[in-house]
């Protein structure tokens, strides 16, 4: 078996794995012990990293380029050549016709920064439009735009070393424990070096992370803004604020003291919803501690006021002078892998390389030089929201998607959907062909992906690190700037540009890219001119900046005071509480919050694959105050329609205690692909901030009633690993099969469920289930052949069900009309407990099995399965946590489940 050294592709904690593999075969992941990021940790999803290359997944994978030729037809299988030449011919008759920004680039934070380099120079240099955004402008635009308008660079000055010495902590904004869970680890050993160490949290739910705090400020939604200005208008009643440090590094200090001084813990206290004692206490937090530090996500982000969310939080750090010291500082939590390399090379609509100003002649000069070209162009291009809206009218006629999933990633789903369907022509660069974005794809191109690339990224620290890859790419894969490099050499030959092209991607290999982007930063405040490909392969990874000459990058910024301003000094923002993009009213009278699950990651492209990480949240759900279920006659499991402005989606509800009443929470992965309808994010407005054009993602208001209509059905198919190594059926192909019955239910969920031998798992409610749809249903799940099923009908009461029992397991179930049973059966065939002692009563409406088995209930550990119930009947008799932990080994792998372990044993007095 070999190793390689690479890193994880999910958040943008970027942390470093070793990949074993063996006869190209990816077999097993483990946390890299030597990467900085996580040394040897690694959450529920890095740790299943390699179950997504497992052979079954293949299926999903996109192998050869395909092509169609009208919208009517089907894809067709083509070569490479033919793929790019009709690709070239197309963007070229569009430019020729309609001028460059009549075409345009959607890429995304999970590409590496030599893929995002040379897509950034084929829209900017050779083509000649802006028309380049990634999906980083859904969750870290703001944060951008917050750095530069307060700090001047997008840098963040912080690294995870400062979290051991912060003695407070303010997360704001984001549920590290689910999203960013090795940062989460980090910051439990700093509690536990530091007992005296604070951590506040400030989030509309008490999550898993503010279960932690030792302060929580349950704030309304959208309130952040007024929340920090009354802590900074306590800073300066109480004279907490560093007089010597704002007269030294900062300006326009006494216009933003004029604003806060409105801003009253009273005044504050009602616009949040808050105590005022409260809001005083985290002000003295803030302002007292030795060093305070704080981490933020998309809760401050994906907001039409975004920008200003972060320059608030910046002027505490600013007023109180806690910045630029060990423990000290304002720190962005990346959401991608890459979103930060793609933004040191201006890989988005308003950027140019190297952090350079698009606005500015000479940065515009700088950049042009460097590429060899005449001039780059100075009018922004369309960011994502904007882009997709040009997209419908028509004004852009033609877009290429590399690397992301807008037709269940982007706000406004039906917009989106209209908008794919109304382009010209559409291209999607991918690894997986099953994503919801591919079905509109005129041309899809396979890409390499995890495992297979080449090249680097850089994470939420300013940490860059090699990716290598372990196994060569499946079919006709290639990597993305491989890709890139190909279409660009034959459309500049299309635009009379052949020899401009060829000089301008020459590349041969993905260190000659980086090497160029290298060059771009010299004297910049990202300078990594001192960095190569061998440092980091031999050295490890290096934090930027790392001039020529250094021996090292920057721990953390603005040490000195100076800052990348004009001045040298940072910037007060001047900021106004806003009001939301949307405000409940009597038609949508709740606030509708969206967030990620501990176990899955972004559109569930990857994460979707794996059954076990469906465990811990089985299916699409909306969790909502018990309060508001009353009100509206709901109990734990019922179906409800949630209806915004945009549109519809029915789910299950699941009453949770982490919300105020008024509020609902669902996760923003649930797309198209797993659920009926285009997914949660129809949900969600297009509003965006003004200064990043980031979205309000965050929140919407919606209005949820109970949903009883038509009539419910659960489909079930297990699948056996066989002797070869292989499973069988194989799941995923399965769920393919069953996938494009989705549209014809208003209620589906389509998900996984067990370990080993996953089970496919259909949820739905149909108007009418007719006998053609059944029939299909059952071919799909082996079901078809009535001499080796088990069958019940009643036409009367419209009940249809039938079972397979193969050997002495339940291999398949379809139970239409009534399903009392489906969690009982689910669950045996999950655990592959033998039918013999229930086969008679396979088919009846109970739910319980009749065996007296009991269901185990989720999953809260999901690196040991160690269930709810054994956890709760363990703490129950007076198992200490520390002797289940011993005993199970439950939360001490990645430890995402150790906030869950502690609040259940709490639950049961301990």
């Amino acid at each position: 078996m070999a190793e390689t050294k690479s890193t994880c592709c999910y958040c943008g904690v970027g942390c470093g794995v070793v990949i074993e593999h063996e006869a190209g075969r990816i077999t097993g992941v483990r946390g890299d012990p030597d990467h900085p990021a996580n040394f040897g940790r690694l959450c529920t999803k890095g740790s299943t990293l390699h179950l997504t290359a497992a052979p079954e997944t293949q299926v999903t994978r996109a192998l050869y380029p395909e092509l169609r030729t009208d919208r009517s037809s089907a894809r067709q299988r083509v070569s490479w050549d033919a793929a790019l030449d009709t690709a070239a011919a197309r963007f070229a008759a569009i430019i020729a016709e309609h001028g460059p920004d009549a075409v345009a680039i959607y890429g995304a934070g999970q590409l590496l920064t030599e893929d995002y380099y040379v897509f950034n120079k084929l829209m900017k240099g050779l083509i000649g439009s802006n028309n380049l955004d990634t999906n980083s402008r859904l969750c870290m635009s703001s944060a951008v735009a917050g750095y530069k308008l307060s700090l001047g660079a997008d840098a963040p000055p912080c690294s995870y070393a400062d979290i051991a010495h912060a003695r407070a902590l303010f997360i704001t904004g984001s549920n590290t424990a689910f999203a960013h869970p090795i940062a989460f680890r980090r910051v439990e050993d700093a509690r536990k070096a530091n007992p005296d160490m604070k951590l506040v949290v400030i989030d509309p739910r008490r999550t898993d992370t503010a279960e932690a705090s030792d302060l929580h400020l349950a704030l309304l939604p959208g309130t952040d803004i007024a929340l920090y200005n009354a802590m900074l208008h306590v800073m300066l009643w109480e004279g907490w604020v560093d007089r010597n440090y704002i007269d030294a590094h900062t300006e326009g200090f006494d216009a933003l003291k004029k604003t806060v001084r409105e801003y009253t813990p009273a005044m504050a206290a009602t616009i949040c919803g808050l105590d005022k004692k409260r809001i005083e206490e985290a002000a003295q937090i803030f302002a007292t501690s030795k060093a305070t530090m704080s981490m933020y996500c998309q809760g401050l982000n994906q907001f039409s006021f975004g920008t200003h969310n972060n320059s608030a939080l910046i002027n505490l750090h600013l007023a109180s002078g806690q910045i630029g010291r060990p423990g000290a500082g304002p720190f962005s939590l990346t959401g991608q892998p890459n979103a930060m390399g793609g933004r040191e090379v201006g890989g988005l609509a308003n950027l140019l390389s190297a952090h350079r100003d698009m606005a500015n002649p000479e940065h515009r000069a700088e950049v042009a030089a460097l590429w060899g070209v005449d001039s780059v162009p100075d009018k922004p291009g369309k960011s994502a929201v904007e882009l997709f809206r040009a997209l419908k009218s028509g004004e852009v006629k033609a877009v290429w998607i590399a690397c992301t999933n807008p037709a269940q990633s982007m706000p406004d789903q039906a917009l989106i959907h209209e908008a794919l369907q109304a382009a010209e022509f559409v291209v999607v660069q991918e690894a997986f062909s099953h994503t919801e974005t591919c079905a509109y794809a005129d041309l899809l191109l396979p890409a390499t992906t995890w495992g297979e690339k080449d090249g680097t990224v850089t994470n939420s620290e300013r940490t860059i690190s090699r990716v290598r890859p372990a196994v060569s790419a499946p079919g006709e894969a290639r990597h993305d700037w491989a890709i890139v490099v190909d279409f660009a050499r034959r459309l500049g030959a299309h635009l009379g540009k052949g020899e401009l092209a060829a000089r301008m991607f020459p590349y041969a290999k993905p260190e000659e890219i980086w090497n160029e982007h290298r060059e771009s930063t010299r004297g910049r405040d990202l300078d990594i001119t001192g960095l190569s490909y061998a440092t980091l392969e031999h050295v490890g990874p290096q934090q930027w900046p790392f001039p020529e000459g250094a021996s090292q990058g920057k721990v953390r910024l603005y040490e000195d005071g100076v800052f990348p301003t004009p001045s040298g000094k940072a910037r007060f923002v001047v900021t106004e509480h806003r009001i939301t993009a949307e405000s409940p009213s009597a038609r949508y009278p709740l606030h509708l919050n969206t967030g990620r699950l501990r176990d899955q990651w972004h559109g569930m492209s990857r994460t979707g694959l794996v059954a076990r990480l469906y465990s811990h949240e089985p299916e699409p759900m909306l969790h909502m105050h018990k309060d508001d279920m009353e009100r509206r006659s709901l109990a734990t499991g019922d179906l409800v329609k949630v209806k915004s402005r945009r549109g519809e989606v029915v789910l299950k509800v699941l009453e949770s205690a982490t919300l105020r009443p008024g509020q609902c929470f669902v996760p923003m992965h649930w797309g198209g692909n797993t659920m009926g309808g285009q997914g949660v994010n129809v949900l969600l407005p297009g509003d965006f901030d003004p200064y990043s054009k980031q979205p309000e993602l965050k929140h919407a208001a919606v209005q949820v009633e109970k949903y009883t209509a038509g009539k419910t059905l659960v489909a079930m198919r297990r699948t056996e690993l066989g002797e070869d190594g292989q499973l069988h059926p194989n799941p995923l192909t399965v769920m393919e099969g069953l996938r494009r019955w989705l549209p014809h239910f208003p209620y589906a969920s389509l998900t996984l469920a067990g370990r080993t031998a996953p089970v496919v798992v259909l949820k739905a409610r149909g108007e009418e289930l007719e006998p053609a749809l059944l029939e299909a249903l059952d071919k799909e799940l082996a079901l078809d052949d009535p001499t080796k099923v088990l069958s019940y009908q009643d036409s009367r009461k419209d009940i249809a069900k039938r079972a397979l029992v193969e050997g002495d397991s339940l291999t398949a179930v379809r139970l239409a009309g009534e399903t009392k049973a489906a969690e009982w059966l689910a669950d045996m065939m999950v655990q592959g407990h033998s039918a013999a002692a229930v086969r008679q009563w396979l088919l009846a409406p109970l739910t319980q099995p009749p065996a007296g088995q009991a269901a185990r209930g989720k999953v809260i550990c999901n690196c040991f399965d160690v269930a709810e119930d054994d956890i709760l009947a363990a703490f129950q008799s007076g198992e200490s946590l520390e002797a289940l932990q011993t005993r199970t080994r439950c939360g001490t792998n990645c430890g995402s489940c150790v906030p869950e372990l502690k609040r259940l044993q709490q639950g049961c007095g301990h």
